[in-house]
């Protein structure tokens, strides 16, 4: 429900703040940013509102819509081949690269700017206690800069100790092994997922203050994912990405390890309308060797070829 269409436009709106305020950006400034895409989408819009040039580094494997969306919004948009962060050619790199030879210009670096955080502790948080009215007993959402996460668990912790906290986590990301292994592994990365903007190989700055404040870890297939998509689509009118899917079903998880009778919170990322191409396209589902996740009475959405 956010003008971006994601929960990253918190985000954006609060690293911009926060270089305004540092004097860092000044009048016609330029704000550079390493995205998947949505915190992209979300300092595009915030810098057409503020009247500063957007330039985003993206991993090539992202979707075509998102792609072009940024460019509508008025950014320079450059796709990079999608490589590890430990790789100085990472998307995250180049973005600060090119925002030091520019005068005049930030590199909002949002997974490691605790603005981000901030967002999360100072709106998302406040807005889940206060529209619960105090009854919430579970969070839970995937990570991709931990920002959510962390503000959220933070804010909810403080409120009411006893309110659990889970990590969603899909394939090809650390962090579900380092919170089962007590931190003891951080460098078990296996697979990879349809999902998109979540997963990390690293713990960032935005989540580390709050390492210990997250109860349990949840690993949700990308077949799981899937299938939540297309029922959420069928049961609930509710046309969301696959990182959502992924919450939704974390969420279900939780309620189930919690019990009957408690309320269980989590994020929608983001609508389908950026994946759509993908994710009810019948050729793509195949070779991704998803097709066999989708009930057959749900099959009926796979609309594209």
């Amino acid at each position: 429900m956010n003008p971006g269409g994601s929960v990253k436009d918190r985000a954006a709106l609060f690293v911009i703040k926060d270089s305004e305020e540092k004097g860092e950006l000044k009048a016609g400034g330029t704000v550079v940013e390493g995205t998947a895409g949505n915190t992209g989408i979300g300092l595009a819009h915030v810098c057409r509102s503020k009247g500063y040039k957007c330039v985003i580094y993206m991993p090539n494997t992202q979707s075509q819509e998102k792609i072009d969306l940024l460019r509508m919004l008025g950014a320079e948009v450059y796709p990079v081949p999608a490589v590890a962060f430990e790789n100085p050619e990472n998307y995250n790199h180049q973005a600060r690269r090119h925002a030091e030879k520019l005068p005049n210009a930030v590199w909002t670096n949002q997974f490691d700017n605790i603005a981000n955080r901030r967002a999360h502790l100072e709106t998302t948080g406040p807005e889940i206690w206060e529209q619960t009215n105090g009854l919430v007993d579970g969070f839970t959402c995937s990570t991709g800069t931990g920002g959510t996460l962390a503000g959220v668990t933070r804010f909810l912790k403080e409120k009411n100790p006893k309110v659990k906290s889970f990590i969603a986590d899909p394939p090809g990301s650390v962090l579900y092994n380092y919170f089962k292994s007590g931190g003891k592994v951080l460098n078990e990365r296996s697979g990879s997922s349809i999902t998109e903007g979540i997963g990390q190989g690293r713990v960032t700055t935005n989540l580390q203050p709050d390492v210990d404040l997250i109860d349990d870890a949840l690993y949700i297939s990308d077949e799981k994912s899937i299938e939540m998509v297309y029922r959420l689509l069928d049961e609930e009118g509710l046309y969301v990405g696959a990182s959502t899917a992924l919450n939704v079903v974390a969420a279900v998880e939780m309620a189930k390890i919690l019990g009957p009778g408690k309320k269980i919170v989590t994020i929608l990322c983001d609508g389908a309308y950026r994946y759509q191409t993908r994710l009810f396209s019948r050729k793509w589902l195949e070779s991704k060797e998803l097709l066999h996740a989708i009930p057959e009475h749900l099959k009926k959405y796979i609309v594209l070829p």
